[in-house]
């Protein structure tokens, strides 16, 4: 074949060939033969890693999941100290034998982390405890302790004692002046149950309150087998039960109180019988407002009145009588030594909210004591009535006669705190044993007035919480009475007396001793209390079981 030929097109045949084996201008052509790793992949990106350049393989992040799960590191076998086993670590001892309110004081006072494992339920109901009425049953509990006068910390061990009592162990009590809340966490990867309840009334009736101790002790008591049901039952028949002393019975123990308060500061037969009546008058009257619905301000302003009407009116009549101390005897049933004692308890014990609002209300019922007195000492003062302040300094001593005022104060003050008849005699006897030590410290080692008031209140807040332990039960009855004695009355009523006469400095002065000595009650109370706690036990199990027959339980 020539070559004229061999430059001559091809056929169809040939060309469809040729062109079938070529399907991209990008090809690569035949013959070029390009090297090909067999482990590294085609090349299908500009960005890919060059050959021959070694990256260092990052480890795998450890897969997303919930927060609460175990960390890789860890081992089951050997795991370290540092993380908490499920049940808990024991970090203290508590003993079956002390009361629950030690019990659960301790708990409340450690760091969640550091709470001991969780007691065994004592009773569980059909399908698990129902958690809403639990926490609703708990909030009305703590709802009647702290509207009764408890402190706040006392509130949240029963709130507590409660929860646990029915297996509710992740539990957070929280009180307020007026506000309860508790919440419960089921488990830590579950959402919390929130419960909350508003205090709107308050009232003091120490019966009702030392029922709800006794509910409180039963449903923590691993012998007593409470139902739920029971439980709801019982706390609607504490809540219906009547006081237990009549008002008139009340209306005659505010005015023995005064007739008792005036002999501790120097009077004498007259001026009890003055004291007396005017302070019953008062009491009248407060009833009166209170039914026209009155705020507690004004009823505290109208019942300081009649005393001081009563201790002006027998200055002008030129009565060889102490006007001041049938005024100060009238002002002993008037002072809120029991929301001061449970104010300052609260602060000592870290509850600083509650702490300030309780403050608040004594400062604000104290100014109504002082608007009611200033008024008509006022009035006297423009009706040239002679009253004197040095009086204050020439205060007779009658041992005997003043113990047993004492103790004829600390008993009135216990039926106007609606006390059971049971802790009459036992608060009557503590409220004499405080006079005596206050006034053999006072008067016959000459002691400050603060410190002989501190130890004397400290002695109260000890026996006190000794009673209160022995009986399982709360110390405010053992202790609030018995403060009666110790309360600044005539200082009080001093300070008003110079304030009226335009004697500014000198009634500062006796106000400011006046709050030393409530500050001295209430941290005495506290302190006794807190070293009975320390260095105190009741007995064993058997001794409480013998305890809770006797109160025929």
């Amino acid at each position: 074949m020539t070559e004229t030929e061999d430059r001559k097109p091809q056929s169809d045949e040939a060309r469809s060939s040729y062109d079938s084996e070529i399907t991209s201008e990008f090809a690569v052509p035949r013959g070029l033969v390009v090297p090909r790793g067999g482990a590294e992949p085609e090349t299908t990106s500009e960005f890919a890693v060059p050959r021959g350049l070694d990256v260092p393989q990052v480890p795998q992040a450890e897969p997303e999941g919930s927060a609460f799960n175990a960390p890789r590191t860890y081992s089951a076998k050997g795991a370290p100290a540092a993380f908490t086993p499920p049940a808990g670590v024991p970090a203290v001892s508590l003993t079956k034998d002390v009361p629950w309110q030690d019990r659960m004081r301790t708990m409340l006072r450690m760091s969640v982390t550091e709470r001991p494992a969780p007691e065994p339920v004592l009773r569980v109901e059909e399908g698990g405890p129902a958690v809403p009425r639990v926490l609703d049953l708990t909030l009305r509990i703590g709802e009647l302790l702290l509207a009764g006068g408890e402190g706040a910390e006392d509130v949240e061990a029963a709130m507590f004692a409660v929860c646990r009592s029915y297996g509710l162990d992740r539990c957070e009590p929280n009180v307020t002046f007026t506000l309860l809340a508790i919440s419960y966490q089921p488990s830590l990867v579950e959402d919390p149950v929130t419960a909350s309840r508003t205090v709107r009334r308050r009232g003091t009736d120490y019966t009702r309150l030392a029922a709800v101790f006794q509910l409180v002790d039963d449903l923590s008591d691993p012998e007593t087998h409470v139902s739920l049901e029971e439980a709801y039952r019982r706390l609607a028949e504490i809540r219906r039960n009547r006081h237990p002393y009549p008002t008139w019975v009340l209306t005659l123990a505010s005015g023995l109180l005064a007739g008792a308060a005036s002999v501790l500061v120097g009077g004498g037969a007259l001026v009890f019988v003055a004291a007396a009546v005017g302070a019953m008058l008062g009491d009248r009257l407060a009833w009166l407002s209170a039914g026209r619905g009155l705020p507690e301000f004004y009823q505290f302003t109208v019942a300081a009145m009649p005393p001081a009407a009563m201790g002006v009116a027998l200055t002008l009549a030129h009565v060889d009588v102490k006007a001041s101390a049938v005024i100060t005897g009238g002002l002993f049933a008037l002072l809120p030594g029991r929301a001061l004692v449970a104010g300052v308890q609260d602060g000592l014990t870290g509850f600083y909210i509650t702490a300030s609002a309780r403050l608040l209300e004594v400062l604000y019922l104290f100014v109504g004591i002082v608007v009611g007195v200033l008024v008509v000492l006022y009035l006297g003062v423009q009706l040239d009535a002679h009253l004197n302040p040095d009086a204050a300094l020439s205060v007779s001593q009658r041992p005997l006669w003043q113990i047993g005022a004492s103790m004829l104060l600390s008993l009135t003050f216990a039926v106007l705190l609606q006390q059971e008849r049971s802790t009459v005699l036992a608060v009557t006897l503590n409220g004499g044993v405080a006079w005596t030590v206050y006034g053999a410290m006072r008067y016959t080692g000459d002691l400050s007035p603060v410190a002989s008031t501190a130890v004397a209140a400290g002695l109260v807040g000890l026996f006190g919480q000794l009673l209160s332990r022995y009986r399982f039960a709360s110390a405010l009855p053992y202790t609030t009475a018995a403060i009666g004695p110790l309360l600044p009355g005539s200082a009080t009523y001093f300070g008003l007396l110079a304030i009226a006469q335009n004697e500014v400095d000198k009634g500062l002065a006796f106000l400011t001793k006046a709050a030393a000595l409530a500050m001295a009650i209430a941290i005495g109370v506290n302190l006794g209390s807190e070293i009975s706690r320390l260095f105190l036990q009741v007995g064993s199990a058997e001794k409480r079981r013998a305890a809770k027959r006797t109160r025929g339980f």
